[in-house]
């Protein structure tokens, strides 16, 4: 069943009992292959997380983000990934930190969602904005890798346009927007400085 909360995530994110690791096919099991919305919230938040510090990690989240975000764009009805990249997985403690590190901003966010808000950022054209706009952004990550933070900022902006669009609730992904505009353009207006 498809989460309607990021404690709903969380815990389709969380280890089983007795499991060594969690791969990419356990969580997409878990919350469907419809679901693309949660499925480029799980790695955005996930670098979000302390997880973001561990080399190639952005690189591969972005690569798994920018996925998804292309075939909800494209209108698929069902979510494919390469078996490659199914297979990947985080040991069950570093999940559990990870889970643990997201638990009490999850409840916080969770208690400000409203639903059907500015529904019209979530839906039609606005919402293959919204994918291709995750797309973009997380086709940067890659190159931002080795500057340490840059890459969770990105990511906590792709987590509020993706909850926006799982839970219907436009005013998180304006939220998104404004703050991808204010970080990127910082950045921007801080090379062309620097290159002037």
């Amino acid at each position: 069943m498809a989460p309607e909360s990021l404690e709903d995530l969380l815990d389709a994110m969380e280890p089983e009992v007795g499991d060594a690791a969690v791969s990419v096919r356990d969580i997409l099991e878990r919350i469907g292959d419809r679901s693309f919305s949660p499925a480029i919230l799980i790695p955005a938040l996930l670098l979000v997380s302390p997880l973001s510090g561990i080399p190639g990690t952005p690189t591969l989240g972005a690569f798994i983000i920018i996925l998804i975000a292309l075939q909800g764009a494209a209108g698929r009805k069902h979510l494919w990934l390469p078996r490659f990249l199914m297979r990947r997985s985080v040991s069950s403690v570093r999940m559990l930190r990870a889970v643990d590190f997201l638990e009490r901003p999850a409840k916080w966010v969770d208690g400000y969602t409203e639903g059907r808000r500015l529904i019209f950022l979530t839906v039609g054209p606005l919402r293959i904005l919204a994918l291709l706009m995750i797309a973009v952004v997380a086709a940067t990550w890659p190159f931002l890798e080795l500057l340490p933070m840059v890459t969770s900022i990105g990511a906590g902006c792709v987590s509020l346009i993706a909850f926006g669009l799982m839970t219907r609730d436009g005013v998180f992904v304006l939220a998104g927007y404004a703050l991808l505009a204010l970080f990127y353009g910082a950045g921007f207006g801080m090379i062309a400085e620097w290159m002037a």
